[in-house]
């Protein structure tokens, strides 16, 4: 950073046109999420063990690069939850929203989607929805499928299921609403988590994408998110 800021100077927040963010894909959730007020855009450059969402790291032509990049623009999921103690809280993910049992005991969790009952009772370690952008990160591992950018779709994905044996998650329209339900929640807690902010003992969560607020990613012409998320599909 001394060096780039050497070499290319730093403009205050106020005055600045993007912000250059210099770490791996933790840091940049972390920088959209803290720079959100500013609505501006964000150009990553990997140094750091993960880098889905950065560029390649290079000192040379910064500028120029800036003025190639493609804009890609995401809505985040909000996600409202409802704590044992009646507290209501709110949190954005641009990644996923992800429950999770607490304790040794699986949890029980009924699903619905805008209002209706999809899966009565899911018995598993958690559920997950991520969207596009987030497909290929923790989704992925809980072996949901990849969505490429521009599908308007979620990915609704549980993690290590038990009951029903057979239902492996689903792909759904960016536009519905998803509420989860905790069954047993005194025995059996469940925290949720909106990417790294964590809301523990909950007892509902309802889980939307959130239209009115916009991401804006930069990415060199030959390095897009969109293609490398179509690319993970071969790999």
């Amino acid at each position: 950073m001394a060096e780039l800021q050497a070499q290319y100077g730093q403009a205050e927040l106020g005055e600045a046109e993007v912000i250059v963010a210099l770490g791996g894909d933790g840091f940049m959730l972390r920088t959209l999420h803290r720079f959100l007020p500013a609505g501006l855009p964000v150009y990553g450059m990997k140094i750091g063990e993960v880098g889905f969402l950065m560029n390649r790291f290079r000192r040379a032509e910064l500028l120029e690069r800036l003025g190639e990049a493609h804009l890609a623009e995401l809505n985040p999921l909000c996600m409202v939850a409802m704590t044992e103690a009646g507290n209501e809280a709110t949190a954005l993910a641009i990644n996923e929203v992800a429950l999770l049992r607490q304790l040794n005991q699986a949890a029980h969790i009924r699903i619905l989607v805008n209002g209706k009952v999809k899966v009565d009772d899911l018995v598993c370690d958690g559920v997950l929805v991520a969207t596009a952008a987030g497909s290929t990160a923790y989704n992925l591992s809980a072996h949901g499928p990849i969505l490429p950018l521009g599908t308007e779709a979620l990915a609704l994905t549980p993690i290590s299921p038990f009951r029903p044996r057979r239902w492996r998650g689903a792909v759904l329209p960016s536009s519905v609403r998803i509420r989860f339900e905790i069954l047993d929640h005194y025995k059996r807690p469940v925290s949720a988590t909106a990417d790294a902010e964590e809301i523990r003992n909950v007892v509902s969560v309802d889980v939307f994408e959130e239209k009115n607020v916009t991401l804006k990613l930069m990415f060199d012409p030959d390095h897009s998110l969109e293609q490398r998320i179509l690319d993970e599909q071969f790999l």
